[in-house]
């Protein structure tokens, strides 16, 4: 079976590390998102992989235009211009010459995909669109499905205001489609496959929905970043956290050589090159190859980007340092800052949920 998995959205609230990558192309414990997300395609059954591209193609173009991602053949199209989600899984569809039932998926979830009996419910309704659906504390923020107890959806309310909602059950962003379900959406129109293909596809009972149990995590935010990387280093992704990575001791992982001076502790992993100064103290973070982190220095439940610095002194918490960034001796970084690529953070400067550079957009 072939996915069509989307990836060309901005990634805004990751910003400003996705003004110099697409989102999908962070690296998630050294392994970028999407290939995270194509390993979870594979072990479902999916055989290949159509990527549908819009912001910044070129550089999926350059990682995966070769014809494979990941562990997955791939084929990489891309949009003239945006078509929304409907629009480009259409487009992806038509340009890969699929004309039996896909899968469809969202480039930044990480989750636990029950395809199998996505496709059992798919087929026993005889539907023509399936989704699946997970359940959390707070819709608001998601498409919200009302489902019976057949699985047909009867209602599909696109983030509703907060206390709103039918159901705590959302689109979890998998879906397994028919040729059909798309018919409608003309070669370059913009349509939402969720604000106007599932509702009115729900409104002539032709879609079904099946509510999976396990993980399920949407990426697109700082704190959502930090704790996928906190999963995988728990292990509650799988061991080891990043392929090939060895256990120096229980929850301390490392990949290639690193030099490590000072003090590590559980959950942490340390890419190639990386150094830690005597003095330091890493404890559940990930850091990139090449990230260094100074004497005396502090990095806790953090991420450093490949090439990243912390200068002596310095303190680092729950906070994301991107690829060739520094930080200045002594400065303190706390509660989700995110510092992008090749940004400079002054010495002894104290920052908590910045965004640097921030540029007002």
């Amino acid at each position: 079976m072939r996915a069509v998995v989307l990836v060309g959205g901005e990634g805004t609230r990751l910003r400003p590390l996705t003004w110099t990558r697409p989102k999908q192309l962070l690296p998630v414990v050294g392994v970028a998102m999407l290939e995270r997300v194509v390993e979870q395609l594979a072990r479902a059954g999916v055989d290949e992989v159509v990527l549908s591209l819009g912001y910044r193609p070129e550089a999926f173009l350059a990682h995966y235009g070769s014809g494979r991602c990941g562990v997955l053949p791939a084929r990489c199209v891309v949009e003239a211009e945006p078509l929304d989600t409907a629009g480009a899984i259409a487009f992806a569809a038509r340009e890969a010459g699929i004309e039996e039932a896909f899968v469809a998926v969202n480039g930044d979830v990480l989750a636990d995909v029950d395809l199998a009996g996505l496709l059992a419910l798919h087929r026993r309704l005889g539907a023509a669109a399936s989704i699946a659906t997970v359940g959390v504390e707070d819709p608001s923020r998601f498409g919200v499905v009302v489902s019976d107890e057949a699985g047909w959806v009867r209602s599909f309310v696109e983030k509703p205001p907060a206390g709103t909602a039918p159901s705590n059950q959302i689109n979890a962003g998998c879906y397994l489609l028919e040729p059909e379900a798309l018919a409608k959406v003309e070669p370059g129109q913009r349509v939402s496959i969720e604000r106007e293909v599932f509702p009115a596809l729900a409104a002539e009972g032709r879609l079904g929905a099946l509510a999976v149990e396990g993980y399920w995590l949407d990426t697109g935010t700082p704190r959502a970043y930090l704790q996928a990387h906190a999963d995988y280093l728990a292990g509650r992704r799988g061991w080891p956290p990043s392929p090939g990575a060895r256990e120096l001791r229980p929850g301390v992982w490392v990949s290639g050589e690193a030099t490590l001076a000072g003090r590590i502790e559980a959950t942490s992993w340390l890419g190639p090159g990386a150094v830690v100064a005597a003095g330091a103290r890493v404890r559940g973070s990930a850091l990139g190859a090449g990230a260094q982190v100074g004497e005396g220095a502090e990095v806790v439940d953090a991420v450093l980007l490949p090439g990243a610095r912390v200068g002596a002194g310095a303190q680092v918490r729950d906070s994301v340092v991107g690829e060739g960034a520094e930080v200045g001796a002594g400065a303190s970084l706390r509660a989700e800052t995110v510092v992008g690529d090749g940004a400079e953070v002054p010495e002894g400067a104290v920052l908590e949920g910045a965004r640097l550079p921030d540029l007002g957009r």
